[in-house]
C-alpha cells in the first residue's frame, strides 16, 4: 500500500482521482477549502471572486444557509428512497419548479444531472412523434453522455461521435460570426431561419422528432439569439409536428435575468431540460419540464427509462429552499439589474481599453468576451478547439488577481452568481482590467 503521508493533498488528487476533459499528467487543480457567497478560499487562504460560478451553476452563491439548512432538515427524515414511492420534498420541488414554467407546462421528470436531462426529453421526443433525427446547433453543448454528446455542436463531440446517433447539425444565429453573410441581427435572424427550414426540407421533415436548442449557448459562446429567431424556430416546429425542446441546463432558474431564458422571448417548448441554477448544485439535479400532450402519450403507455435517484429527496429539498430564496430575496431581479447596470457597462468598458476585447456580448450574469488579435479580421486569440499561449497567461494573470474565470478557445466568459452584489461585480472587472493588460502584447491589428 502506498504511503500516503508525506503527499501534499494536491498530489494525493493527481494520484488517485480520474479528472474530466483532462489529459490526466497535465492537471494542477485549485484545491478548495471552502467556500461563501461569491469567494472561494483554497487551502493556502487565498480567496477568489467566483466570476465562473463553478461550472455555470452556483447562481445562488455558495453555502446559502437557507439550502444548507433545508439538506440537513431533510437528511435528519429521509435521506433517500426508491423513485416508485411518492415523497413531499419530491412533490413541493416539482410543483414550484411547474409555477415557474410555461403554460401548459404538465409534469417534471427528475434526473441527476443536465446530460441525463437531455437524454430523456429526446428519447420522449422520438417516443412521441416515432420519428429518429433530433437537430441541434454546431455551437452548442448539450451533455457528455451518448446522445447528449452527439447532440453537441462542439470539439467535445468530436473524439465521442458515433456518426450513427440520429443527430443532424445546423448553423444558428451568430453575427459577430455570421455564416449568412449578415450585416444586421434582422438579417442573421432571417438567413439563420431560411437555413433551418431548408436544412428540415432535405432531411426530410417526417424524419425528425425535435430541435433541440440552447436558449442562450453557454460553453459554445453566450450568443444571445436576436429577436424573433426563438418564435421562427416554434413556428417551423409547428408547421412540420416537430418537438421544440429548449436547453436551459446553464441559462435557466436567473441566470439570464428571469426563471427561464425562454421567456424573454415569447415563445412555448414543448420540453424543458434544466439542472445547475435548480438548486446551485447543493446535490445533483436535474429534469425536464414536461408539456400536456408528450405527457399524455405515457399516460397508459410506459415510458421505457428510468433513474434510481430519481427524484432524490436531498435534492428536491434543496431545490425547493433554493427557489423559495431566490423568489423571497429577490435574486432573479437582482440578477437582471446588475447585468443591465454593471456588467453590461463595465465590461463595454473594458472593451474600450483592451483591444483584444473584439466583442462583449450576454443578458443578466452570462456573458462573453470574445478576444481577437485583430478586430478588423475577428482573428481569435486562440484557434478554434484549442488554446493559445495569450489565453493561459490571461488564465494566469486572473488567478494572481484572486479571480475565477471560465475561459473556451478565445473566449472569456464573465458567469458570477445571481446573488453578486454592484460592489463585487465591479471589483471582479478590476480584477479582470488588471488582467487583460498583461497580455496586450498578443494584439496585433
Amino acid at each position: 500500500m502506498t504511503d500516503r503521508s508525506t503527499l501534499s493533498h494536491v498530489e494525493r488528487e493527481r494520484a488517485s482521482v480520474f479528472h474530466s476533459w483532462s489529459a490526466q499528467g497535465s492537471i494542477n487543480p485549485l484545491m478548495v477549502k471552502e467556500a461563501n457567497g461569491v469567494y472561494v478560499t483554497d487551502e493556502d487562504g487565498n480567496s477568489y471572486i467566483d466570476f465562473s460560478s463553478q461550472l455555470v451553476n452556483i447562481n445562488i452563491g455558495h453555502q446559502h444557509p437557507k439550502i444548507v439548512a433545508a439538506i440537513k432538515e431533510q437528511a435528519d427524515l429521509l435521506c433517500t428512497i426508491a423513485p416508485q414511492h411518492g415523497n413531499i420534498a419530491r412533490i413541493e420541488a416539482a410543483e414550484k419548479i411547474l409555477d415557474h414554467s410555461f403554460d401548459g407546462a404538465a409534469k417534471v421528470f427528475f434526473t441527476n444531472g443536465g446530460t441525463e436531462a437531455v437524454e430523456h426529453a429526446v428519447r420522449m421526443a422520438r417516443l412521441h412523434t416515432g420519428r429518429p433525427k433530433v437537430m441541434a446547433q454546431y455551437r452548442s453543448y448539450h451533455g457528455a453522455t451518448a446522445t447528449s454528446i452527439n447532440l453537441t455542436g462542439d470539439p467535445r463531440r468530436w473524439p465521442n461521435d458515433s456518426a450513427s446517433a440520429g443527430v443532424v447539425h445546423f448553423f444558428g444565429p451568430f453575427l459577430y460570426r455570421s455564416m449568412f453573410h449578415a450585416t444586421t441581427e434582422a438579417e442573421e435572424c432571417e438567413r439563420a431561419l431560411a437555413n433551418l427550414e431548408t436544412t428540415i426540407q432535405f432531411e426530410g421533415p417526417s424524419t425528425i422528432a425535435a430541435i433541440i436548442l440552447e436558449t442562450v449557448p453557454g460553453t459554445a459562446g453566450i450568443m444571445v439569439p436576436p429577436a424573433g429567431f426563438l418564435q421562427g424556430v416554434r413556428a417551423i416546429c409547428d408547421r412540420y409536428g416537430i418537438v421544440y425542446i429548449a436547453d436551459e441546463v446553464m441559462a435557466g432558474f436567473g441566470r439570464t435575468g428571469s426563471w427561464f431564458a425562454y421567456q424573454q422571448h415569447g415563445v412555448t417548448p414543448d420540453l424543458v431540460t434544466f439542472a445547475k441554477g435548480v438548486n446551485s448544485g447543493y446535490i445533483p439535479l436535474g429534469g425536464v419540464v414536461i408539456n400536456r400532450a408528450i405527457a399524455d402519450t405515457f399516460e397508459s403507455r410506459v415510458y421505457p427509462g428510468g433513474l434510481t435517484y430519481s427524484g432524490h429527496p436531498l435534492a428536491c429539498a434543496s431545490a425547493v429552499a433554493s427557489m423559495t430564496a431566490m423568489e423571497e430575496e429577490g435574486v432573479i431581479e437582482n440578477a437582471r439589474r446588475v447585468g443591465d447596470e454593471v456588467l453590461a457597462p463595465g465590461l463595454r468598458a473594458l472593451a474600450a481599453k483592451h483591444q483584444v476585447i473584439g466583442e462583449v456580448r450576454g443578458v443578466g450574469v452570462m456573458w462573453a468576451l470574445d478576444l481577437v488579435t485583430n478586430r478588423a479580421t475577428k482573428e481569435p486569440l486562440a484557434p478554434y478547439g484549442g488554446t493559445s499561449a495569450a489565453m493561459t497567461e490571461l488564465v494566469a494573470a486572473c488567478k494572481r488577481e484572486g479571480l475565477l474565470v471560465l475561459t473556451n478557445f478565445n473566449r472569456l466568459h464573465v458567469v458570477p452568481p445571481c446573488t453578486i452584489t454592484d460592489a463585487e461585480a465591479n471589483e471582479g472587472i478590476a480584477r479582470l482590467d488588471r488582467a487583460f493588460a498583461t497580455i496586450s502584447h498578443h494584439y496585433q491589428g
